[in-house]
């Protein structure tokens, strides 16, 4: 079994149009996150790489710590940036990767208001800059939640599922679904060139401190020698795709999606329940799974979506497939944290 740096280093060999970057200047944002990290990563892997990564933060110790290896290189340069905030500067970034939104349930509860204005305004603030700045391209990372609570079939990209406006809870998904249409929109009426990715839940290693995502709560407990604590009974129904994985759908959308269209990204080999998913990382720390009653105020900033499948038809069309299923990407994932430590 390979391990997270060398599934890193094979998403170069992925056929894809990689001319196009070349000379280029790239922007991601949310560069110290979960997907953003993993993207800088690979980008910058690339010994022949031609163009220059931007990595767009908040916390610039983090991003020295995370990109240590690469930070003093010509090629690549931190930007300290809140996207809730104009970017200033005139440098043109050709494309531009807008992976940067609070995933964390816990924000969703304690800053509903901020999770909506950062997931819009953020937005709006980089397509302005790119189109003043000669911007070939933005790529903007939505997510699954999008689709809401469905009905039992599987999300395609044209399905609008049901999402309670009225709920707090919904700051996330109503937010994204509303930076979608902005970015219809601008497509519309200014001529912009994006993108859009709806990544399905996404798992790896280089989460942050303050996620509080499910899985990343359950490998806390394994890594901290503990057993795993599942605060429900875990019957609700997700698509997982490795981070890895979702880095190289993402690149693929970049380089070879259509103007104003949205992809799925999940891994159809990776459906599984929220109890499947405890039940694989246990195993993989050899520990067991232990019910623990939630407290009100852990509730409300649940998923309330009790089934998540999407299809990948349309990304598959791309060339893209998934190279890691779930049971690996555990594995992977504790590997590559426990080198690190």
């Amino acid at each position: 079994m390979t391990g997270y740096i060398e599934d890193i280093i094979k998403v170069r060999s992925c056929n894809l149009p990689w001319h196009k970057l070349n000379g280029c200047n790239i922007l991601i944002t949310g560069a110290t996150g979960l997907i953003g990290s993993c993207l800088v990563e690979t980008l910058m892997s690339n010994p022949k790489k031609d163009y220059h990564v931007y990595a767009a933060g908040r916390n610039e110790d983090r991003a020295k710590k995370r990109f240590a290896s690469f930070w003093n290189g010509d090629d690549f340069h931190f930007i300290r940036h809140d996207v809730m905030q104009p970017l200033q500067g005139d440098t043109p970034y050709h494309y531009i990767i807008h992976a940067a939104s609070n995933a964390s349930p816990n924000f969703f509860v304690q800053k509903p208001v901020e999770v909506m204005q950062s997931n819009i305004h953020g937005l709006e603030h980089l397509m302005d800059y790119g189109l003043r700045h000669g911007m070939r391209r933005l790529l903007y990372v939505s997510s699954g939640e999008v689709y809401g609570e469905g009905d039992g079939r599987i999300f395609t990209e044209d399905y609008s599922g049901y999402v309670d406006s009225t709920s707090p809870r919904s700051c996330y998904p109503s937010s994204k679904r509303a930076a979608e249409t902005l970015c219809a929109s601008y497509a519309s009426e200014y001529g912009a060139d994006v993108v859009i990715a709806r990544p399905s839940h996404v798992y790896g290693p280089n989460f942050t401190e303050s996620d509080n995502r499910v899985y990343a709560q359950f490998i806390r407990n394994v890594l901290h020698d503990e057993d795993i604590v599942m605060k429900s009974l875990g019957k609700q129904f997700r698509s997982w795709c490795y981070v890895v994985d979702c880095v190289s759908a993402l690149l693929h959308i970049l380089l070879k999606g259509e103007c104003g269209q949205g992809y799925n990204i999940a891994d159809n080999g990776s459906n599984i329940t929220i109890k499947e998913l405890a039940e694989l990382t246990a195993d993989a720390g050899g520990k067991k799974v232990v019910i623990d009653v939630p407290d009100e105020a852990e509730k409300k900033g649940y998923n309330p979506v009790t089934k998540s499948i999407f299809s990948t038809e349309k990304l598959e069309a791309l060339g893209w497939l998934p190279q890691t299923h779930i049971a690996a990407g555990i594995k992977k994932t504790i590997s590559q944290i426990l080198s690190i430590q």
